[in-house]
């Protein structure tokens, strides 16, 4: 990762940090905090149903739908060593940091999916459902598939959350230059490189996926990473075909969030920070800070 992109990312995600400590004291939601110098904080579900790090409207569809439900059970990866032990296993999307919960609040949300501004925007036809963890059959040279997961499958739009990841990852040029359309897709000499590896990994695979399932593609994130936006522009540029080319896009969850119901925008607002273009924020303040 650049060093600019290490300041975005630890910026957004100390933000993020700060206005979830708030938002969880304000309505006196379940929650730890993580080890470390910036907590994290991470909410877990009560007795009666309710989960701080989503809406009430939006877990209670989650629970209600049983594909959408069993990707609440992906466990926290740095559960054992960054957070306090408990009798229930930290799942990731109990994360204040998670781009799938952020992704499963406004999709999961009731009325999202047909309202037709929100359609328009992402281009998407009415009737999609929604699909997470999509597994994408990618083809290999070698007459197999890549079956890693895409975040969110809509009908014929597929897409990639990014929130406070660092990157959209590396990996081995063979690896990558295993897939059986990478030449035909992509100009291969001009994709950003380092040491022997192809950067934005997940970019160069999702657009694959595009390509072979006959898709669109979207990177959502955050308009306070410009960093990403800049990678994904690098992989852009080198895509070979025009047509597919054009269904490949990025949009900002700030962008999308001004489509959205009065009651979800304020949510995102409170807890994320994310408000629609032209509009403003009342600025939380760190304790830490205000103390020193």
């Amino acid at each position: 990762m650049s060093p600019s992109g290490a300041y975005f990312a630890s910026h957004l995600r100390h933000e993020l940090c700060v206005r979830n400590r708030a938002y969880a004291s304000t309505h006196k939601l379940a929650h730890v905090e993580s080890y470390g110098s910036v907590p994290v904080i991470v909410y877990q579900p009560d007795d009666d149903g309710r989960h701080g790090n989503f809406l009430d409207e939006t877990y209670a569809a989650i629970l209600g739908n049983p594909d959408w439900r069993r990707r609440l059970d992906k466990i926290h990866a740095q559960a054992r060593t960054s957070l306090p032990k408990n009798e229930r296993r930290w799942k990731e999307l109990d994360s204040c940091t998670s781009s799938d919960a952020l992704l499963m609040n406004l999709f999961c949300f009731p009325g999202v999916l047909t309202d037709s501004r929100v359609l328009s925007l992402i281009s998407v036809d009415a009737g999609a459902q929604a699909q997470f963890g999509f597994k994408a059959r990618v083809p290999l040279k070698s007459g197999l598939f890549d079956r890693t997961e895409v975040d969110l499958r809509l009908g014929d739009l597929l897409i990639e959350a990014k929130l406070t990841e660092s990157d959209f990852q590396t990996k081995d040029a063979d690896v990558v230059r295993g897939y059986r359309d990478f030449k035909r897709v992509f100009d291969a000499r001009a994709l950003p490189m380092a040491a022997g590896k192809f950067l934005s990994y997940q970019l160069i695979r999702n657009v694959l996926a595009a390509h072979a399932n006959a898709c669109s593609f979207c990177v959502l994130l955050d308009q306070r990473r410009p960093d990403l936006i800049e990678q994904w522009y690098a992989v852009m540029r080198c895509a070979r075909i025009a047509d597919l080319r054009l269904r490949c896009k990025v949009l900002t969850w700030q962008e999308l969030s001004e489509t959205l119901p009065q009651r979800l925008q304020a949510f995102l607002d409170g807890k994320y920070g994310i408000f629609p273009p032209g509009t403003t924020t009342i600025p939380i303040c760190d304790e830490s800070d205000a103390q020193s």
